[in-house]
């Protein structure tokens, strides 16, 4: 009577664990509780991780080669339901990893009961994480690639385009449009290198640290990781199914790719709008008004700095997530994958909007060669020229502050002063000057590495496509 009432209550319960139960779980609870939702998504490296194992599990001698094969054929056969949208997903079975062990017994019978041994659902999703992220960084490299790509045509085309240069949003000194969309390349440069610098740590491989002890079976670790070609093996297990620092690195990369973004997202807002009116967005990029038949609103730059926000968001969700575990795993890194999951695609759609968008970018030339006229952006120019004639720097800037509220109170820009209006504030002025203070003078002028000149923009990048993988 009591096996029968044992094993009656057995049939109500997750059959992976339901031994130490005596009463089914909460239908609630179930579902509270269910990852499947959203970590089904991990299925492909889940499968692939699994098919490492029986690989390895038979080199060992802890399944037969008959069993392998059975395994690895049932794992063929699932992905393939999965991928044709044939398999059935079971809240009750909780996760994504119960799923597929269901059903390739359901399969195969016995020998799929075995391929669990000697792992733990704790390292085998922090592999499939690993594996699912090592993926999604390399698809985020391409399009990061592409974006630099499109970046540096638009600088080739517009290598002499000036444009005022801007500090505090007040007009600071002439710029080249190419140098300033040099500058965003630069930013996905160092983004690169980060993802780059993050995958490295994350293809460590904690599979065989089991729940967070290890297993007492004969694994052989280095050969599982040489078959999910992870360049190294996580060496402590409690820390193997606990760790996620690989995961917050990636989110901490993602908020500064996504920081930039919003950047470049704000600049061209501003640029578009009739205040400035700098560049043109095409039709396709950009929305109307429901109530203002003017309107063409820049959505798209708008929308990635508004899921900017939202990135950030996902960074802080998985630092407080981690902040309070003790050692090892805990039901809290279930709440790991949604933020990742979220960010992921977030970012990944915004690069790829972006590499659509920026080839798409026209720019008002004369609109920002007046504008740039207006600020008396050569003043520090004027200045260099004094210090070139023997001035004192510091004498040099007050004489050319002097020039400037001259041109102010006559509204006369710099170069359209007279030499004898220039020479009332020092006589070393001489009419070579009106050459440094034409806005191409300027821009010419500051002909040295990293600097604004057409020629060194077009150096920079002949040498960014040189290195540009």
């Amino acid at each position: 009577m009591t096996n029968n009432t044992q094993n009656s209550s057995q049939t109500h319960t997750n059959q992976s664990w339901g031994g130490r139960f005596s009463e089914p779980t909460d239908e609630f609870v179930k579902i509270f509780g269910a990852s499947v939702f959203f970590d089904k998504i991990l299925a492909p490296y889940d499968i692939a991780g699994s098919r490492a194992h029986a690989t390895m599990l038979q080199e060992v001698g802890l399944l037969t080669e008959d069993e392998k094969d059975q395994i690895l054929t049932g794992l063929d056969q699932i992905l393939e339901e999965i991928n044709t949208g044939k398999f059935e997903w079971s809240v009750a079975l909780e996760d994504v990893h119960m799923n597929i062990e269901s059903r390739l017994t359901q399969l195969i019978g016995n020998a799929g009961k075995k391929l669990h041994t000697g792992r733990s659902r704790n390292d085998q999703v922090a592999t499939d994480i690993r594996l699912y992220l090592r993926d999604q960084v390399d698809d985020i490299l391409v399009e990061i690639n592409r974006l630099q790509q499109a970046l540096l045509d638009l600088a080739e085309k517009e290598a002499s385009t000036i444009l005022p240069g801007f500090t505090h949003l007040q007009a600071a000194q002439p710029v080249s449009f190419g140098h300033h969309m040099m500058a965003y390349f630069e930013m996905l440069t160092r983004d690169g290198e980060r993802l780059v610098d993050c995958r490295k740590r994350m293809n460590s491989m904690p599979l065989g640290s089991a729940a967070l002890a290890g297993t007492t079976y004969p694994i052989n670790r280095e050969r599982t990781a040489e078959l999910l070609s992870f360049d190294r093996i996580c060496l402590n297990s409690l820390d193997g199914v606990s760790d996620r620092d690989f995961a917050i690195e990636f989110l901490s990369a993602a908020s500064m790719i996504m920081m930039h973004l919003s950047r470049f997202s704000e600049e061209l807002i501003l640029w578009s709008s009739a205040q400035f009116n700098f560049i043109e967005l095409p039709d396709s990029f950009c929305t109307g008004s429901s109530i203002m038949p003017q309107k063409k609103n820049p959505d798209v730059p708008e929308l990635v700095r508004g899921k900017t926000g939202r990135v950030y968001g996902n960074l802080t969700s998985m630092l407080t997530i981690m902040k309070s575990q003790p050692l090892a795993y805990n039901k809290d890194n279930q709440e790991d994958k949604e933020p990742l999951f979220d960010t992921v695609d977030t970012l990944k759609a915004c690069l790829r909007v972006f590499a659509d968008m920026v080839p798409t970018i026209e720019t008002r030339r004369d609109t920002m060669y007046n504008s740039t006229k207006k600020g008396y952006t050569t003043a520090t120019d004027l200045a260099d020229y004094l210090v070139n004639k023997g001035l004192a720097f510091r004498d040099a800037h007050e004489v050319v502050g002097k020039s400037v509220s001259y041109g102010i109170e006559h509204q006369k820009d710099l170069a359209e002063l007279s030499l004898e209006e220039l020479q009332l504030f020092d006589d070393r002025i001489e009419n070579d000057v009106f050459d440094i203070l034409s806005l191409e003078g300027s821009l010419c002028a500051r002909d040295h590495l990293g600097a604004t000149s057409p020629n060194q923009v077009k150096y920079a990048i002949k040498t960014a496509r040189k290195n540009l993988i």
